[in-house]
Formats: C-alpha cells, structure tokens, sequence
C-alpha cells in the first residue's frame, strides 16, 4: 500500500502547479513589496533584497503546499472510495 502514494517531489514540481504558483507569487509578491517597502519609493530608505526575495518566496510556498495538499487529500479520498 506505501507503494501507491505519490512521491511528494513529482508533485511539487508539477508543470501546472509550479506554473500557478508562480503566477500566484509574482501578483502577491509584486502587491507585498509595494505595501512593505514603499518607502523606497520616495528613497528615505535603501531597497532590501532579502525582504524582496522572502516576499515573493512566501506567497509561492504556500500556494504550492496549498495545491499538494489538496491533490494528496483528493487521492485519499479517492483511495478510501475505491
């Protein structure tokens, strides 16, 4: 039975999922940035890559385990249905 759950990698790195999250980061990540380092903008403060990064890594995260989850959750219950 351990044989027939899907291997978690395959699954985080599926085109559709990676694609989604990505379109998912760069919208949120882009919205994030703008609200958390605005004061760049009018250069009272100097641009931080770090928080840029994280910004957009968070967003992209969760929309990832969000989509792996739920296919996980759908198999089983497929499974327990069979």
């Amino acid at each position: 039975m351990e044989n027939d759950k899907p291997k978690l990698l395959p699954l985080i790195f599926r085109r559709d999922i990676v694609t989604r999250s990505l379109v998912i980061a760069v919208v949120v990540g882009t919205i994030l940035n703008l609200i958390n380092q605005g004061d760049v903008l009018s250069g009272s403060v100097a641009f931080n890559w770090i928080k840029c990064i994280l910004t957009y890594m968070v967003p992209y995260c969760v929309s990832t385990y969000g989509a792996v989850t739920a296919i996980l959750s759908m198999n089983k219950m497929s499974a327990e249905a069979a």
